[in-house]
Formats: structure tokens, C-alpha cells, sequence
């Protein structure tokens, strides 16, 4: 059993040392997100840190009607306004000591919502952490943090700190959700040195598991500690440096008295191709046994309720993957092809039993709720709901006039062919000011994962002011 564990590891590892080696310097802005080795912090703010907007969004909906399996009330929200002020600041307290913040303050409307209502009112405090560096080359942070891990842009199996952490998004898109999420209460120690780096992190509990929130019973002005300290959660990564231009990240992660390891690798083809992998397993059970013991823990369903699908409660080792490779055009165009593999996911034959039971029992009060909460689970923990999809991304800086940029995606279940797709797009009049919009859309039949969904498609509008 052990050495099959540790083949699966080393499958990652391959992905990437079988690559041909190139200039590091040059293709250093191939990188997708997230994939630089670790640099030392910079010791005072940095202009990004500095990040302080004003921002107002309108949100038209369309819903679909006559879903195989009905979506127990309330409906999503047909149009949505939000006017938020954003703010990421870091101040220098002393030449070894920062402070960080990043908060969101929301005031909100929309068609499911009564006004006045506390639910109007919207507070998220991201992160607020002190950052110290008793040495050279170590660091040591206390607070509420986002640690994000990972290569890929879709879907990454490492970010084990991802869960529970997005609250009201205005995109879907993965690379959005990492930087706008919550972070964790935790102490969290890096040591850098020539040809490495060591992370150590712990974040304790502090609450026992709540229930999934939706965008009717949010906590207006709390932290929601509850969402990201349930468990203790402990993490180590190192990084090594195995020659001028390959470094793969080791990972091992322990949640109350679950084990996952990982490991994320990249490698240069050349001046414009980059091509990564991502790898985490561990013993779990599968999404339904999951999503199901967590909604009788929290008291979302009965503790006595029957399945309506088949569970197993038993672990197993479970793999997760995310491979892929970004390649970068002339003419300032990055694109990024993703293979997404979630083992513990819905397989077909899980796809075949949630609509045929949920059609069966569509006028039962019980049995649809409980299937849609298997999926809410699933978002909830930002985990992909079907085992195999693919994910294409494109980002284009300076589209056909300057200072226009056009972002766009499309993930694809690869059982039934559905999708969700969203391109975006941004013009910077100024410096102070942004104008944009995007689109979002479920593509696929009824009888398919995003073709299931209430909401067919989305329209946003954005007007931003910076400061």
C-alpha cells in the first residue's frame, strides 16, 4: 500500500523533469499564477499592496424553467446591485515588521432580498495578519491569511485552505475566487535559502461545522471564523531546487484525522510554451459520503435521513490532478489548456442515479434538497462536482486597442459535455478608472451537469474607481 502511494506521488514528479530544459530568464513571464518559486517578502509595501477601489456592479440573470430535478426555494436572484469599497493595505511598523489588510465592505440589493435588511449590509475581512522576520531569509506571519498553493489556474488540488473561503463572487473565475477569498486564522513560518524554501503553517479550531451559507442568510458584519476554523488544520511545503529552472513543491497536509499529500511541478518548452502539474491524495470518502455527513453534522439535513443516493463511508486513497501548459503568442495572448481528474467526484453512473432519482421524486419535499446539497457541498469546498473536465483559459492584454484587455474561459465536464464558459472584458480609461462587463453562461441539455443548473446565463457591468 505504501509504495502504490508512493508511485501515485511520483507520477506528478514526472510530468515535469521529462521536459527539455531553457533559459529561465526568458521565459520567466511564461509562468501561469502562482507558479514563481518562492521570493523573500519585500521589506516594505510594495504598489500592489497599496490597492484601494471603489466599485459598482450590475448583474442581470436568466433562469431556466421545468429542471429535471427541481431547486428547492429560494430561487437565485434574477438581478443583483453591489456597490463595494475595496481595500489591500500593508504598512511598514518597523524595518523587520509589517502589517497587512484586505477588506471588502458590501451594500447590496437584489430581487430576493427586503430592504431594509441586515443582509444588505455585507462585510468581508479577508485577511489581517503581522508579518515579522526575526532573521534573514525567515518570516514569520500571525493572523488571518490567505495561503494559496498550487500551479494550475482551473482547479488545484494542493490549495488545501481553499475550502469554504469564497463569499459572493462576482466571477467564477478560479483565478478570482483564490485572491478574493477568506483567509484562515493561522501561524504560518517560511525559511528561505540558496536552492530552497521551507513553509510551515497551523490554523487552530475555533468552531464547530456550520451550515452552508447562500446569499440570503450571510453574515452581515462577522468574520466567519466558523468557515475557515472548523478543524485543526496543519500544513509543510517545501520547495527544492533541482536544477537552474526545475523546482517541484512537496506538500503534506493533515485536517483532524485526514492525511493528503502533494506536489506541484512546472517546466519551460522553449520561449513560449510552459507546461505544469498538480497532484494531491490521500484516504477519503467519496463527495456524497462527504457532502451528506457534513449536512447531518451541521443539522442541514436529518441526522436520520435515508440517502437518496448510494454512499459509501469508507476511505480510500483518492487522487486529485490538475496538468496543463500555458503558451504565450506574439502578440500577447496566453493561453492555458487544463486536464482536471477529481476521483472522489461524481463518476457517470453518479450522474445517471442524481437524475434519475431526482426526477422520480421531484415532487418529494426531501429527496431533491438533499441531491442539490451534494452539490452545494461540492462548490462550497471548491471542489470540482464531476471526476473528469477540461478547462481552457485565454487572457489577452492590449486586445485590438490598447489598454483593453479580454479574459475568457470555458470548463467543460467531460461526461456529458456541458459547460460553464464567462469572458470578460476591461477598458482602463485611466488611471482611476476602469469600465467592463462580463458574460456568464451554463451551456448544456437538460440532462447534463451545467445544462441542470437553475441560472442559464449572467450579465455584469462594472464601473470602478481607484484611489
Amino acid at each position: 500500500m505504501i509504495a502504490r502511494r508512493c508511485a501515485l506521488a511520483m507520477v506528478g514528479i514526472a510530468l515535469g523533469s521529462a521536459a527539455a530544459v531553457a533559459d529561465e530568464n526568458n521565459d520567466l513571464h511564461l509562468i501561469p499564477q502562482g507558479i514563481n518559486e518562492p521570493q523573500a517578502p519585500a521589506p516594505a509595501a510594495t504598489e500592489a499592496n497599496q490597492r484601494i477601489y471603489l466599485e459598482d456592479a450590475a448583474v442581470v440573470s436568466s433562469l431556466r424553467s421545468g429542471l429535471l430535478v427541481p431547486f428547492p426555494p429560494p430561487a437565485p436572484p434574477d438581478w443583483q446591485e453591489r456597490l463595494f469599497l475595496d481595500a489591500r493595505k500593508q504598512w511598514r511598523l518597523g524595518d523587520r515588521l509589517n502589517f497587512t489588510i484586505s477588506d471588502r465592505f458590501n451594500l447590496r440589493a437584489e430581487s430576493d432580498l427586503p430592504i431594509p435588511n441586515h443582509e444588505n449590509v455585507i462585510n468581508e475581512f479577508r485577511e489581517g495578519y503581522l508579518s515579522w522576520q526575526p532573521l534573514d531569509r525567515t518570516y514569520l506571519d500571525l493572523g488571518r491569511i490567505n495561503l494559496k498553493s498550487g500551479v494550475a489556474l482551473g482547479f488545484n488540488p494542493t490549495d488545501f485552505f481553499k475550502t469554504r473561503a469564497v463569499v459572493e463572487p462576482l466571477s467564477v473565475d478560479p483565478t478570482v475566487l483564490r485572491e478574493d477569498r477568506l483567509g484562515t486564522l493561522m501561524v504560518e513560518g517560511q525559511h528561505i535559502w540558496e536552492g530552497g524554501a521551507i513553509t510551515i503553517a497551523f490554523a487552530p479550531k475555533l468552531y464547530d461545522p456550520t451550515a452552508i451559507y447562500n446569499n440570503t442568510n450571510l453574515l452581515s458584519v462577522d468574520p466567519s471564523l466558523d468557515r475557515t476554523n472548523a478543524n485543526d488544520r496543519f500544513l509543510i511545503k517545501g520547495n527544492v531546487a533541482v536544477s537552474d529552472d526545475f523546482a517541484p513543491e512537496f506538500l503534506l497536509y493533515r485536517q483532524g484525522n485526514q492525511t493528503s499529500l502533494g506536489t506541484n511541478v512546472t517546466e519551460s518548452l522553449g520561449q513560449s510554451v510552459v507546461v505544469y502539474g498538480e497532484w494531491a491524495g490521500g484516504d477519503r470518502s467519496s463527495l456524497i459520503d462527504q457532502a451528506l455527513r457534513y449536512g447531518r453534522l451541521s443539522g442541514s439535513l436529518p441526522a436520520s435521513a435515508p440517502s437518496a443516493l448510494p454512499e459509501d463511508p469508507h476511505r480510500h486513497f483518492q487522487n486529485q490532478l490538475s496538468v496543463g501548459a500555458s503558451y504565450t503568442t506574439q502578440s500577447r495572448i496566453t493561453f492555458n489548456l487544463e486536464y482536471h481528474f477529481d476521483q472522489a467526484a461524481f463518476s457517470r453512473r453518479d450522474w445517471n442515479n442524481w437524475f434519475r432519482i431526482g426526477s422520480a421524486n421531484a415532487g418529494s419535499p426531501g429527496i431533491p434538497g438533499e441531491l442539490w446539497y451534494i452539490r452545494s457541498y461540492a462548490l462550497d469546498q471548491q471542489e470540482p462536482i464531476s471526476e473528469h473536465s477540461l478547462f481552457l483559459r485565454a487572457d489577452w492584454v492590449d486586445s485590438f486597442v490598447p489598454k483593453l484587455e479580454l479574459i475568457g474561459f470555458i470548463d467543460t465536464d467531460l461526461y456529458d459535455g456541458s459547460s460553464l464558459a464567462q469572458v470578460e472584458a476591461d477598458y482602463y480609461l485611466s488611471n482611476s478608472w476602469t469600465v467592463g462587463g462580463l458574460v456568464v453562461a451554463d451551456i448544456g441539455r437538460k440532462h447534463s451537469d451545467f445544462g441542470s443548473l437553475p441560472q442559464a446565463a449572467s450579465v455584469l457591468l462594472k464601473l470602478v474607481r481607484y484611489f
